[in-house]
């Protein structure tokens, strides 16, 4: 029993001791990866979400972040996440974003806060960056570059939507922003 434990115990101080490295080494990669900053400034904070480019984590395109417009205002709760549910309202944002209501499919509701019920109607919010031309100048060039190959759905169509699931803390209602890819389901 005794060896059990210590060998429990090293296993322990050996993911620790690797925890501390590769969280040093990321960090340090985070302050080198921005130090010459090419892209508006709301977007130096993506490191956090934004692991080498062309890794998928599930479906999900970690690059699509670099073409969010001030990602520092999302709060991610899941790095890709897929949900089903009809395209309730659908309009193109100034910042160039495609914004959509999704009716979540019935064993979903888990995934929409205080805010999705009271101020989207209990739909989730979901986005498409860079699917629309950009109509701010704070948003800088975070588009440029970028053409969205995501096929946007009629509202009432039925679809699956994978990306990140997010909390818009300006807002205070959960998204799935950036989508990776939207299906339709027949």
């Amino acid at each position: 029993m005794q060896i059990v434990k210590s060998k429990s115990l090293n296993a322990t101080i050996a993911a620790t001791f690797l925890c501390l490295i590769f969280c040093t080494e990321a960090r340090a990669g985070h302050k080198h990866k921005h130090k010459h900053k090419h892209r508006h400034e709301d977007n130096a904070s993506t490191a956090a979400v934004d692991p080498t480019p062309g890794q998928s984590s599930a479906g999900c395109d970690p690059a699509l972040w670099k073409y969010v417009y001030n990602p520092t205002r999302l709060k991610v709760l899941a790095q890709c996440k897929t949900v089903t549910g009809i395209i309730e309202e659908s309009n193109a944002d100034d910042d160039g974003d495609q914004h959509m209501l999704l009716k979540l499919d019935k064993g979903q509701d888990g995934l929409l806060t205080e805010r999705n019920m009271k101020k989207k109607q209990g739909d989730l919010v979901i986005e498409a960056v860079c699917a629309n031309k950009v109509k701010l100048k704070k948003v800088g060039t975070t588009c440029n570059g970028y053409i969205n190959h995501v096929q946007i759905p009629a509202v009432g169509a039925h679809v699956r939507v994978t990306g990140t699931l997010v909390d818009d803390t300006h807002n205070g209602w959960n998204e799935i922003h950036p989508i990776t890819k939207i299906e339709i389901i027949k």
